[in-house]
């Protein structure tokens, strides 16, 4: 079960890798502009926060498998109907309701779904390593759908296809590994989230969860500000890169963040979760700002770099911390409730930087994020350095 959904995951960041680059150049192409861009990304993620919340809620009274099975058929009609719409309210509406990731990472519905099924199949002891193999094969494939980010100006180069045409076949491509995934979930033991129904998906852990929601809520609206179609845009404007550049660019950050999360493993047994989460974030997030800051589109690329080998390493010791802090019957509402901020306070952040972006103010958001994220690390290893396991 855990290759099963380590495949589906690949294939979802491949998609995913692509389209992060692809879907602000293709909305410039349709006629947008860069605050339309923003609302967009809001929408991707405000849609998907509300779709995790209520698999956090109600998700107990459902088999994981339908639910898998249902997220994947509307990947595949998301990737459709971005491929056949062209106007500002139609888009809104699909990205709101759909599974279109702008993000870096997975940020969907299925997230805690996968998650609950890992930690269910994982020895407690492997938990950590296994998270790190989710997180590693979202990293490694992402790369490499970046890199089919030049797909559409190699088509339009040999005069296969208009570039807007080669735009529209990259969003059916998506929708094409939308059924392909659903082929993978469909062989799934046919079990439920929780058999005993409780409830109340929260229990005795409430309180931690609810504390890990807020501060990862700060670390999600940060994020939020440089999603990876809006650092592509950053980069589309502020130093004229084209598709296979920023391709390529995308696909290095990922094989980086890759290997990091690789090493995530054994930093977290040697220093802790909490530490992994927190010392290997910080210098990221000074990366970060100095890239905003410099004047040199090589300097920028350098300084990006250095924060991808960095900056996702939290990602697996973050998970195996929350599934570690909580009982194994809170942990499907638990994976849900802390996924939940990190799509829902960052839904507001991209409009906010299409506006900046807008208004000239090309440096701020890269500047913004890298100070909150600073903060909310502080302010996480303030609380939980100390934490007990409760499994």
């Amino acid at each position: 079960m855990i290759r099963r959904v380590l495949a589906a995951r690949a294939l979802r960041a491949f998609a995913d890798g692509f389209i992060a680059v692809l879907l602000p150049a293709y909305l410039l192409a349709l006629g947008l502009g860069q605050l339309e861009v923003g609302f967009i990304s809001t929408a991707t993620l405000f849609g998907s926060a509300l779709a995790t919340l209520a698999v956090g809620r109600w998700g107990h009274r459902f088999s994981i498998r339908r639910l898998l099975l249902g997220t994947s058929l509307l990947m595949a009609a998301t990737g459709l109907a971005f491929a056949g719409l062209s106007s500002l309210w139609p888009l809104l509406i699909v990205a709101f309701v759909g599974t279109l990731n702008p993000s870096s990472g997975d940020v969907s519905v299925f997230l805690p779904l996968d998650h609950t099924l890992l930690a269910a199949a994982a020895p407690a002891d492997a938990r950590t390593s296994v998270f790190a193999r989710y997180s590693f094969a979202g990293s490694l494939f992402g790369a490499i759908g970046a890199l089919a980010a030049a797909v559409p100006e190699w088509l339009a180069a040999r005069g296969a296809l208009s570039m807007p045409e080669a735009l529209r076949a990259m969003f059916v491509l998506y929708g094409a590994v939308g059924v392909a995934v659903w082929a993978l979930y469909l062989r799934l033991p046919d079990a439920r989230v929780e058999e005993t129904k409780p409830a109340a998906p929260l229990g005795p852990s409430r309180g931690i969860v609810w504390r890990l929601a807020g501060l990862f809520s700060v670390d999600s609206f940060a994020g939020g500000l440089v999603v990876n179609s809006l650092l592509a845009l950053w980069l589309f404007e502020r130093f004229g890169m084209s598709l296979t550049a920023a391709g390529a660019f995308f696909f290095w950050t990922g094989l980086l963040s890759a290997a990091s999360q690789l090493a995530a493993p054994r930093i977290a047994r040697r220093i802790g979760l909490v530490n992994t989460m927190v010392f290997t974030h910080i210098p990221a997030n000074l990366c970060l700002i100095g890239a905003a800051l410099a004047p040199t589109l090589e300097l920028a690329v350098g300084l990006l770099l250095a924060r991808s080998a960095l900056s996702q390493m939290d990602v697996p010791a973050r998970s195996a911390f929350v599934m570690t802090v909580v009982t194994p019957e809170e942990r499907p509402a638990a994976a849900s409730f802390t996924a939940v901020p990190r799509s829902l306070a960052s839904a507001l952040s991209p409009s906010l930087t299409g506006a900046m972006f807008a208004a000239g103010a090309m440096a701020a958001p890269l500047v913004i994020c890298g100070v909150l994220k600073t903060a909310y690390d502080l302010a996480l290893f303030a609380a939980f350095r100390r934490a007990e396991p409760r499994a």
